[in-house]
């Protein structure tokens, strides 16, 4: 097949990620002639990689961790989601000289909320974390006109930072506080903190009429999503968000928007069948 451009996700490491596949499903759904591959990237030869390396035969690329914020100092020009993230996860080539920075995070997360039918408006929510995760995706959550949006993190003086970025819409708390915080409707983990079993949490926070959300999936999500089934939430792992900010980094690069449900189908059977 002829290849009219080729894209990649960068990272360190990157071999684990599913985004070679999601975009495989986008091209074949879409008929776009295009090549996706994973590509590790230390973050001391990032720059090198754009300017002399393989980078510049790239027509775009999703960025992950520990590159975020580098793309964010990289790129000639940065769209809003992600100056106010502080961080890009999308490139777009601009020529050959130019690129331009995305965040398709913040989206890619209410898109799944969305489509799970978990509400937002009105609700009363909170963030968990005050990292680069959690900065990519409080403005899309504020868009939706939550009743409040409290944001708790282990050391309180970055909660109150970012609360600071994003004006008197956030209210800044930390994780000691929260025995005395209630319920919330809804829940999201936004910190590397919990990734196993060092994020202890209150059973108040939650209930059988709540929703808990991991930004993170499979064994990363598996400390916060036992807490949340133990308090009777809904839980939902970030796969779903994974997909949904794909989709919208294929739209930005080929200006054809794929159909995240299939992909979505397709990965929760391979996750269910890794699990038995």
């Amino acid at each position: 097949m002829t290849v009219d451009a080729r894209y990649a996700v960068v990272g360190h490491p990157v071999a684990h990620s599913l985004s070679p596949q999601i975009h495989a499903q986008f091209a074949r759904q879409t008929g776009e002639r295009v090549d996706y591959a994973a590509i590790d990237v230390p973050p001391e030869a990032f720059a090198d990689f754009w300017r002399t390396g393989p980078g510049r035969g790239l027509a775009g690329a999703n960025v992950t961790l520990p590159l975020k914020g580098l793309a964010r100092d990289l790129v000639d020009q940065l769209s809003e989601r992600a100056a106010e993230a502080a961080a890009v996860n999308t490139i777009i080539r601009l020529d050959q000289h130019r690129l331009r920075g995305d965040n398709t995070d913040g989206i890619g997360l209410v898109r799944d909320l969305e489509r799970l039918e978990w509400p937002l408006g009105g609700r009363r929510l909170l963030v968990i974390g005050a990292g680069g995760a959690a900065r990519g995706i409080l403005r899309p959550l504020l868009d939706r006109g939550p009743a409040s949006l409290t944001i708790a993190n282990r050391t309180p003086a970055r909660a109150i930072a970012l609360a600071a970025r994003f004006g008197s819409e956030l209210v800044p708390c930390a994780l000691t506080e929260l025995g005395a915080a209630g319920r919330f409707d809804g829940v999201i983990h936004a910190s590397a903190a919990g990734h196993a079993v060092g994020l202890e949490l209150p059973a108040t926070l939650a209930d059988k009429d709540s929703w808990c959300y991991d930004l993170s999936y499979g064994h990363a999500a598996r400390g916060f999503v036992t807490w949340a089934r133990a308090a009777g939430a809904r839980t939902a792992e970030g796969l779903g968000m994974l997909v949904e900010q794909a989709a919208e980094s294929f739209f930005l690069w080929r200006g054809v928007r794929p159909d995240p449900a299939p992909v979505h189908r397709l990965l929760s059977k391979e996750q269910a069948k890794s699990h038995e």
